[in-house]
C-alpha cells in the first residue's frame, strides 16, 4: 500500500511539473513582463518617496528661512518667497505659504491682506477648517473699516455652535457690540462663551473682565461742567 501511495504521488509531482512547463512554455512571455513590471513599480514607488521627501525637506527650510525673513522686517524679501513656495512646494507648504503671504500682505495693506484670505476661503480644495481659519482673518481685517457689517455677518456665522473657530468670534463680536455701547448684545455673546463646555480656560478669564464691563452698564461721555458742578464729566 505504501508503495502504491509513492507511486501516486510521484505521478501527480510529474503532473504537475509538465503542467507547469506547458504553462510557461504558453505565457512565459506575460509572467516574465508581469514581474519586470512590479518591480519596475516598486522602484518607481520608492523613488518617489524619496524625491517627494528630500523635496519636502527643501521645502521645509525655505519656509522656515520666509519666516525669519518676516520677523527681521524684511517683508519684502518674505512674500516673495512664501510666493515661490506657493507656486512650486508641495500642497501642505504651499498652503501654509498662502496663508503667511496674505498675513504678511495684512501688515501693510489691510484690504489687499483680506482679499488673499478671501481668496483662500473661496479655495474647496482645502479643508473647511482652513477655509473657515481664512474666512475668520479676512473679518478681522474688515472689522473696523468700510466693510464692517460684512465683517460682522462673517463673524456671527462662524460663531456656530459646531464651528473650529467659534471662540474668537463670539470674543470679537462680543467686544464689538460693547465697544459700540451695545451692553445686552454684548452681554449675549459673553454668556455663550461662558456656557460653553469646550471654551479655552484663557478666554473664560478674560470673559469675567468682560462680564464686570457688561454689569457696569454704558459709558457716556457728557460736556464737562463748571469746576464747582455737582456732577463728574461721566457717568454711567
Amino acid at each position: 500500500m505504501a508503495e502504491n501511495n509513492e507511486f501516486f504521488r510521484e505521478v501527480d509531482e510529474d503532473y504537475r511539473r509538465d503542467q507547469f512547463i506547458n504553462i510557461w512554455k504558453r505565457y512565459n512571455v506575460l509572467i516574465i513582463a508581469a514581474a519586470i513590471l512590479i518591480v519596475a513599480v516598486a522602484g518607481g514607488w520608492n523613488y518617489w518617496r524619496h524625491a517627494e521627501r528630500v523635496r519636502a525637506e527643501e521645502t521645509s527650510e525655505r519656509f522656515d528661512r520666509a519666516n525669519r525673513l518676516a520677523k527681521e522686517g524684511k517683508a519684502a524679501e518674505a512674500e516673495r518667497d512664501f510666493a515661490a513656495i506657493r507656486t512650486d512646494g508641495p500642497a501642505g507648504y504651499a498652503t501654509l505659504a498662502r496663508l503667511r503671504n496674505a498675513a504678511e500682505t495684512a501688515k501693510r495693506d489691510a484690504g489687499a491682506g483680506a482679499a488673499q484670505y478671501d481668496t483662500l476661503a473661496a479655495d474647496k480644495g482645502l479643508g473647511d477648517a482652513l477655509r473657515d481659519l481664512a474666512r475668520l482673518r479676512a473679518a478681522l481685517l474688515r472689522l473696523d473699516g468700510s466693510e464692517s457689517a460684512a465683517a460682522l455677518t462673517q463673524l456671527q456665522g462662524l460663531a456656530a455652535p459646531t464651528n473650529a473657530f467659534r471662540h474668537t468670534a463670539r470674543e470679537m463680536l462680543g467686544l464689538n457690540a460693547l465697544r459700540k455701547g451695545d451692553i445686552e448684545g454684548a452681554g449675549r455673546w459673553f454668556d455663550q462663551i461662558a456656557g460653553d463646555s469646550d471654551t479655552p480656560q484663557g478666554l473664560r478669564q478674560r470673559v469675567e473682565i468682560y462680564a464686570a464691563l457688561v454689569a457696569g452698564g454704558p459709558v457716556t461721555v457728557t460736556e464737562a461742567k463748571p469746576e464747582n458742578a455737582a456732577q463728574p464729566p461721566i457717568t454711567r
